[in-house]
């Protein structure tokens, strides 16, 4: 009886942290499962069993290349995101230090970010800084978007790159990126952008967009953790930061993951397939969460622009509430989302997105980030505008910020 009861009682399970991380499709995987251990071999290896892989390995690079319309050979794989961010920035400006300096000089060249990018470009960025360069961090307005004129009046002409996310990870604002490509285009500048999680959502036309070097993701769009790549475009000057064997072009040495890439390229394959009529699915469910909350909840904002922002995501501000007491109560009651980005998460200190955006230290703290995804349902929308008000409610009750 008490087994009974508990099935009855038994928490629904909804995941609205797509952006964290997303569960591999099943036609993925199934795709995936003969390269463990029948189709197994390595692609550098003469015989058959390696030519067979290295056929699997060929067709997925044609893959990737035309959904970013590109050539097969300007598509690089990675082990991820953070490898492929880390490569564009070094990479690039290691193989173009000496622009517009003295051959002698100790100095680097100088690099444009945004003040919003993932932890890894402005991890890189700081490195780099060490090293000589000299890095700029472009400010957003309270939505997120770069200002264009800034970015012209910041380059010089010792600028060797421009690294500009596509879509904020945090907030999903959408920057634009095929302007931003034509002032860099103009001026000489490489150009590169993380679509880490752009990729597979909006279209992406790396030509069309100006784009010189591009991330993407497999685990953020369906595939399999570990595999990712960098789109560089012919002719544009790169060192690798990882040495060996010379794989990928000599670009990135090591052992290839052919398994991963094969089910990265078949997430492409359906997400460009599917992409016009599940944006708009996800843009119906994403306006009637964001419009359910701000009218049932007093003090309740949304981060970001209502529009220019992906189909998926959701950031909310909560005054007088910690983001952090937000996930633990709806982790009860089986929601699951995040305060921000997965990668910073935990070292719980206000969101370095949130603060440029104006946001005070307590106001970033009451943020929520809810992302939807492929399997999201509008009965999982409802659920959580049935829970959220009633979480918001008893925390306030208990906060010590509610008389501040």
């Amino acid at each position: 009886m008490a087994g009974q009861e508990g099935k009855l009682h038994k928490k629904p399970r909804v995941y609205m942290d797509y952006a964290a991380t997303t569960p591999v499709d099943k036609r993925v995987l199934k795709a995936m499962l003969p390269f463990f251990s029948e189709k197994f071999g390595n692609p550098a290896s003469m015989h058959s069993f390696g030519q067979e892989a290295k056929q699997a390995l060929d067709m997925a690079r044609m893959v990737l290349a035309k959904a970013l319309g590109a050539e097969p050979k300007e598509i690089v794989f990675t082990s991820s995101a953070t490898e492929s961010n880390n490569l564009a920035l070094k990479g690039i400006t290691l193989a173009n230090k000496i622009k517009g300096r003295p051959f002698d000089s100790a100095q680097g060249g100088h690099i444009i970010i945004s003040s919003i990018e993932h932890d890894c470009v402005l991890s890189s960025a700081q490195w780099l800084e060490k090293q000589g360069f000299e890095i700029t961090k472009l400010n957003v307005n309270k939505y997120g978007l770069i200002d264009l004129e800034e970015l012209k009046k910041t380059i010089k002409q010792e600028t060797i790159l421009v690294s500009i996310m596509h879509a904020n990870n945090e907030i999903g604002v959408i920057q634009p990126i095929k302007e931003i490509g034509w002032i860099c285009k103009e001026k000489n500048i490489v150009f590169h952008t993380d679509a880490a999680q752009s990729f597979g959502k909006i279209p992406i036309n790396a030509n069309e967009m100006n784009i010189d070097l591009l991330t993407a993701s497999s685990h953020k769009m369906y595939g399999p953790k570990g595999v990712a790549c960098l789109y560089i475009r012919s002719g544009i000057k790169i060192e690798p930061i990882i040495h060996g064997g010379g794989q990928e072009f000599g670009l990135r040495s090591s052992t290839v993951n052919v398994a991963g890439i094969v089910g990265f390229a078949k997430a492409v394959e359906f997400c460009e397939n599917e992409m016009e009529k599940e944006g708009t699915r996800l843009e119906n469910l994403r306006d009637k969460l964001i419009s359910g909350v701000l009218e049932n909840i007093p003090h309740s904002y949304l981060n970001g622009p209502a529009i220019k922002r992906l189909p998926n995501n959701i950031n909310f501000r909560f005054d007088f509430v910690e983001g952090e007491s937000i996930i633990a109560m709806l982790d009860f009651y089986g929601i699951a989302a995040s305060t921000g980005s997965a990668c910073s998460s935990p070292k719980l200190q206000p969101s370095h997105v949130l603060l440029a955006l104006g946001l005070k230290p307590g106001q970033a703290h009451g943020s929520l980030r809810l992302s939807l995804g492929r399997w999201t349902t509008e009965k999982e929308i409802d659920y959580v505008l049935e829970i959220l008000p009633g979480v918001i409610k008893k925390l306030r009750e208990i906060s010590p910020f509610k008389d501040v």
